[in-house]
């Protein structure tokens, strides 16, 4: 158990603290916001954010206002989840994507909502009980490990997150050990020109996320969809065959 809590990377920070903001913009971001931390390699540095106010970032991260950007029912469409399957919502936040996963994988599945805040587990542990989310396990996890159990999870989502890990091409081989056979990773992050995300030099763009996965033994393919500010790049495991 960490001694303190580390800083959250889920459902992020720039994102929703820009979007709050009516002047701001991609070169705009809050004065508080502290400067990255590097980590290995090209394009391995992390952008850091504090989470610890669950209740206060659950008003900006829920505003409904985000569905016309974040467009949820489609991302979790292009996950492909059948019932019965294990999904991890990795930098999960206070849960936006929950109570989606969790029909998409039915009563016999299991989400895994993962964060490295406690206050954001903790938020998540209560949300999913006053919602009647009866598979869904909140757990906290270190910033440098996913903790996914080996070989299990079916199917891990990371959103608006990506861009605040380091090491990521380390950080994709831990995910890719945790995949079950055909499983896959989907990350969603921002694009350079969108109005919300993190400040533009500290975003990554879909070809340097592809390259990350596939430093850490993944084959990635950068997905055509239609979400207006963002990209999705899928990760699987190399010769692994679709579930």
């Amino acid at each position: 158990m960490l001694r303190s809590p580390p800083p959250c990377f889920g459902l992020l920070c720039a994102a929703a603290a820009c979007a709050s903001s009516p002047s701001a913009g991609p070169s705009s971001h809050p004065a508080s916001h502290p400067a990255s931390h590097p980590g290995s390699g090209p394009h391995q540095g992390a952008f850091h954010h504090s989470f610890e106010d669950a209740e206060k970032w659950a008003g900006v991260f829920d505003d409904p206002a985000r569905a016309a950007w974040q467009k949820p029912d489609d991302v979790v469409a292009l996950l492909g989840l059948v019932p019965g399957q294990t999904v991890a919502d990795l930098g999960a936040g206070t849960g936006y994507f929950m109570s989606r996963l969790s029909n998409a994988v039915g009563p016999d599945g299991t989400v895994l909502a993962l964060d490295p805040e406690l206050n954001m587990v903790r938020y998540m542990e209560k949300r999913a009980r006053r919602e009647g989310l009866e598979n869904v396990e909140a757990r906290r996890i270190s910033t440098d490990d996913p903790g996914l159990p080996t070989g299990r999870t079916h199917v891990v989502l990371i959103v608006d997150t990506w861009h605040h890990i380091g090491r990521r091409g380390a950080y994709a081989e831990k995910l890719a050990a945790g995949l079950a056979p055909g499983g896959a990773v989907f990350i969603v992050d921002f694009t350079l020109d969108s109005p919300e995300g993190p400040p533009r030099e500290h975003r990554l763009t879909a070809s340097q996320v592809a390259q990350e996965l596939s430093q850490g033994g993944l084959e990635a393919t950068i997905l055509e969809e239609e979400l207006p500010r963002q990209y999705v790049v899928k990760g699987t495991l190399k010769g692994g065959a679709e579930p």
